[in-house]
């Protein structure tokens, strides 16, 4: 079989996985600014790829920062808004806080795109063009990124606070915090797999390390060398929060090495760990079958990035194109502040 029908047969068989079909929002095309800013992904790929030649890890970042606006009243740019008088930053949340990059990288992408489309494109397409170029620098899959979303004029700080999976959740969990942003077991199992590459900190698995569940022992699905290696890094009561690869592999490169890596007990995350560890689960026959397969994999990739890309997004006339992807529009931000201070009049006005 030729290398391009394996391709095509890879991907018929992933939409098979994701329920035979695809569902994307109608308002969205990867065609949306071929007039407006013809050289929208150009621009994208040359800030991202500068960006990478001194920070190797600045793809998987921007992976992450776009997975984590999706997972928080959709993919909008809401956790790209800084705290303002009536914005409670979504990066001040506890799954984020002091812990998510790439701003810098989306606030210089926004600028370049700005000089040549002003007040065109959105941050929230931005980020996702973005998340694409990042896998393809790192050797990953590359995609047709659906576009035409709209800022949000908001932020919800409370929501990342719960919607955003936590790196110690059980399969149960997982499943459940995918389930409620229509996504699937395939694209839980799938959209894991971005751990492939980047970094995470002793704080997000040293649950692990030394007492886990308060047993008083390590995590036994955790290898013991692995263990060892991780122990050194991640001392117990140390006061500096580490880091350390997500894929002890191949740590700067988008490959199917992370299932393997699952296999031999070598997931760093619980949450990894789990979709193959966790007995009788469902999640073990597809780590099994993206361990042997990477073109299984990086099918379903695609498929689950661009089903993740259209979770409540914002389309026509609804939320703004941010100017600045850290702050809303002047005009937007006074009408928001007019409103804050009407509902305190009128809560005032309800009291007396």
């Amino acid at each position: 079989m030729g290398s391009m029908s394996a391709v095509v047969v890879a991907v018929l068989c992933a939409f098979a996985m994701h329920a035979g079909f695809l569902v994307t929002n109608a308002q969205l095309s990867p065609t949306f600014y071929n007039e407006t800013c013809p050289t929208l992904n150009d621009i994208v790929f040359n800030v991202v790829s500068n960006a990478s030649l001194t920070d190797p890890r600045i793809g998987a970042s921007l992976l992450r920062l776009h997975f984590h606006d999706c997972f928080v009243q959709g993919c909008d740019g809401s956790v790209l808004l800084n705290n303002t008088d009536t914005i409670q930053s979504e990066q001040d949340a506890i799954p984020n806080l002091n812990s998510l990059r790439g701003l810098d990288v989306v606030n210089n992408i926004k600028t370049a795109v700005e000089d040549s489309c002003p007040e065109t494109v959105s941050c929230a397409d931005i980020l996702a063009i973005a998340a694409e170029v990042g896998s393809v620098l790192g050797g990953g899959p590359s995609w047709d990124v659906l576009l035409g979303r709209r800022d949000s004029l908001n932020a919800s700080q409370a929501l990342a606070n719960t919607s955003l999976p936590a790196p110690f959740f059980t399969i149960d969990q997982l499943n459940a915090s995918f389930a409620a942003q229509g996504l699937n077991l395939t694209d839980l199992v799938t959209l894991s797999g971005a751990h492939t590459f980047g970094r995470a900190r002793c704080s997000t698995f040293i649950n692990r390390l030394y007492s886990f569940n308060n047993t008083g022992n390590p995590d036994p699905t955790l290898n013991t060398t692995y263990l060892a290696t991780l122990q050194a890094i991640c001392p117990q009561n140390a006061t500096v929060d580490n880091i350390t690869n997500l894929d002890l592999t191949t740590p700067d490169q988008f490959d199917n090495n992370y299932y393997s890596n699952l296999q031999q007990l070598n997931g760093l995350l619980q949450s990894d760990q789990e979709l193959f560890s966790t007995t009788g689960a469902d999640t073990v026959p597809l780590v099994n079958s993206f361990s042997a397969d990477q073109s299984a994999f990086f099918a379903n990739f695609v498929v689950s990035m661009i089903k993740m890309g259209n979770i409540g997004v914002l389309t026509g006339t609804d939320g703004e194109i941010r100017t600045q992807c850290n702050f809303v529009n002047a005009n937007s931000s006074a009408t928001l502040l007019l409103a804050g201070v009407a509902s305190k009049v009128n809560l005032v006005a309800q009291s007396k």
